[in-house]
């Protein structure tokens, strides 16, 4: 009976006074001479107290929306927690979970993320706007809001591993790794704990309208400073930053040393500027030259991929449905006037981690060449053309005054 109390009075919301009867049947009652009881099940199968959930509910702002204790305890109950609750109560009906709301909830927030993030960093890459969505959004991150909001209490789960025989189990002591069920990865406490957050964004959304549950999303998730520079990675900066250059047909950049000191002591320091003409790019500093001249290209590149749209000036395409979550009787549109997107990524150096090389672009000679190679060899077939088409004409005019 450790474990029960320790469970009642600690944080989980499991109170004496809330439960039918205590201490449980299963702990009095002896089978064969032996008291058959799991404590820790029996622990996680009581539901929290509707109070609880009612004051967790007006904590995070959803008391005025969701008024239902029984649809936070829906909320909060993931769909693993229904192969225990069977196991152990065959006859009684199977508990609601938040499957369905968690699917509904994961998908709109990743829609406002997504919205957010590319109308306010219009020139981010594709594989860091979606590295972006998942630090905003991502399991971790909702995992770790619902710790905040202070929802672990309430969580309703079963953790679900697989037996292991002898060799896998020698296998995991040397190499400890996340186990697994033989159809699916094991189901830990964040994954189930990342359920939470998303089910009361499908909440807000069907309880009240769109507007509601992107602002719902944005209070708890987009509101958080999340660095965007550490995805940002290239493995040849400089040659990335001549293709993005020439992208935008803009001079090609230069390197120009601005500051040094101590070159000939043991520790000097360089201070490099990247010019494209007379525009300054970036700048950056380093022990050599080579270094300053990599950090300089580095900075060129987060400036204009960490280019952000002024907060006044950032329009959702969300924010044109109706407020009361009705689009078809509206009287008119929400303002709106959609934002400029970003050019075209360049292909190479788009993310450290891929290994996809744009073909080299021809410079502005090598243009010229080839155009006036081009005009010459048109000039001689026209010359030759018109050449084969007088000597024929001339051999039928003989043909034609002769006898």
């Amino acid at each position: 009976m450790g474990h029960v109390s320790n469970r009642l009075y600690s944080k989980l919301a499991v109170s004496a006074a809330h439960l039918t009867q205590f201490p449980p049947r299963e702990a009095i009652v002896r089978q064969a001479g032996k008291i058959i009881f799991d404590p820790q099940s029996w622990a996680a199968l009581q539901p929290p107290p509707p109070s609880a959930l009612s004051a967790f509910s007006h904590r995070i702002g959803l008391g005025s929306i969701v008024d239902s204790p029984d649809t936070i305890r829906r909320a909060c109950t993931h769909k693993s927690f229904v192969s225990l609750h069977a196991k152990y109560y065959p006859s009684s009906p199977v508990p609601p979970t938040n499957a369905d709301l968690a699917a509904l909830g994961n998908s709109l927030m990743g829609l406002f993320t997504a919205e957010y993030l590319h109308t306010a960093y219009p020139h981010l890459p594709t594989r860091v706007l979606k590295a972006a969505v998942s630090a905003h959004v991502g399991p971790l991150t909702c995992a770790s809001v619902a710790q905040e909001m202070g929802a672990t209490p309430f969580l309703r789960w079963h953790r679900q591993v697989r037996a292991l025989s002898s060799f896998q189990i020698y296998f995991v002591n040397f190499f400890p790794a996340k186990p697994s069920t033989p159809t699916s990865p094991a189901l830990l406490h964040t994954d189930a704990l990342a359920s939470i957050p998303r089910a009361l964004t499908a909440l807000v959304y069907q309880e009240r309208s769109l507007s509601t549950a992107r602002k719902f999303v944005h209070s708890f998730f987009l509101s958080r400073q999340v660095d965007l520079r550490t995805m940002l990675k290239f493995r040849d900066p400089k040659r990335a930053l001549m293709e993005t250059v020439a992208k935008f047909g803009r001079e090609r950049p230069r390197s120009r040393l601005l500051k040094e000191t101590g070159r000939f002591s043991n520790s000097p320091i360089f201070v490099v500027g990247i010019y494209s003409g007379p525009d300054k790019l970036g700048e950056g500093f380093g022990s050599s030259l080579k270094m300053a001249e990599y950090r300089a290209a580095e900075d060129a590149l987060h400036r204009l991929y960490l280019t952000r749209t002024p907060p006044d000036l950032v329009q959702l395409p969300s924010s044109t449905f109706d407020s009361q979550g009705n689009i078809f009787k509206s009287d008119h549109a929400a303002d709106y006037t959609p934002g400029n997107l970003g050019e075209a990524e360049v292909l190479y150096a788009s993310s450290g981690r891929s290994g996809i090389t744009a073909p080299k672009r021809p410079s502005i000679e090598q243009l010229a060449n080839k155009r006036l190679v081009y005009n010459t060899h048109l000039d001689n077939l026209h010359h030759s053309l018109s050449k084969c088409f007088g000597d024929c004409e001339d051999s039928s005019n003989q043909h034609c005054q002769s006898p």
